[in-house]
């Protein structure tokens, strides 16, 4: 029996030829050198990477075993972030049907319309929520309310571009029938459109408000935040993290701006960013 080689008289096969084998080698070059201008780039300090598997330890042993103290604080702050992604989603679901219909070709009136509705939709999705939030913190002030309204415009977007492709992607022989029975406007999108995107329309709201349910918690970082992450932060600050003694500090408090003040230790919390002694633990 012969082989494949033998048969077609070709001893020097292979998968590439010389020519592709050079693009793929530089291909693979210029994303090496990529990768190494990015992390020369970024400033990494390697000696908090090195340290950061003590770090973990000392994080997970300090959390063994539970504080059942405070678990009523954190079933309330938990559940106000399940409030804040409900009510979020909720209007944000109310606000993007309209956005969705005038987004999508087949039910848009005019093209002002539809260039009206991809305006809205893009302009949601291109903002971050924490710019949102910054925002409307501005606006209404701290709290739970720039926090609902920030989900929501960003949801907007999300929501009514996933259902105007929806719209578009419909049968459109019900729509006809029911047209050329002299239906009104209304009836047409009541009977012949909303029953052929319900189930994305579930779909995607549920979705959304899975992502906005890990979204909210990102508020501790706002003023007046009672999100379930502010309760975690506000539960590590009280304990000191070590510092690797080869890292250099973060910045300086006023006292070590002149040469003779005397360096931190490196116990101390967080960089020591405002200058402040590191707390003590018992």
């Amino acid at each position: 029996m012969t082989s494949i080689s033998e048969q077609f008289g070709r001893e020097d096969w292979s998968r590439f030829s010389s020519k592709q084998k050079w693009q793929r080698f530089a291909i693979f070059a210029v994303c090496a050198l990529a990768i190494a201008w990015s992390i020369s780039s970024i400033e990494v300090v390697w000696a908090w990477v090195w340290d950061a598997p003590s770090q973990m330890g000392d994080l997970f042993e300090r959390m063994y075993p539970p504080d059942a103290t405070n678990l009523a604080t954190i079933l309330r702050v938990l559940w106000e972030t399940v409030n804040i992604a409900t009510f979020a989603t909720a209007f944000a679901v109310l606000m993007s049907l309209p956005v969705a219909y005038l987004a999508a070709q087949n039910t848009t009136p005019n093209r002002a319309t539809l260039w009206l509705g991809r305006l809205i939709l893009v302009t949601s999705r291109s903002v971050n929520t924490i710019i949102w939030a910054l925002l409307f913190v501005a606006i209404f002030g701290p709290g739970v309310v720039a926090g609902i309204i920030a989900i929501m415009f960003r949801s907007i977007g999300f929501i009514g571009k996933l259902l105007g492709e929806a719209i578009e992607e419909i049968d459109k022989r019900p729509v006809e029938a029911l047209e050329a029975t002299g239906a009104s406007r209304f009836k047409v999108i009541a009977y012949a459109i909303v029953p052929q995107v319900m189930p994305t329309f579930w779909a995607v709201a549920i979705l959304r408000w899975d992502i906005n349910l890990r979204e909210s918690t990102a508020f501790a970082a706002l003023p007046g935040s009672r999100a379930i992450c502010s309760s975690m932060r506000k539960s590590q600050r009280p304990w000191p993290m070590r510092r690797c003694p080869h890292a250099r500090p973060l910045c300086r408090s006023k006292q070590q701006k002149s040469p003779s003040a005397p360096r931190p230790h490196s116990n101390s919390i967080a960089s020591n960013r405002c200058g402040m002694p590191a707390p003590t633990r018992s």
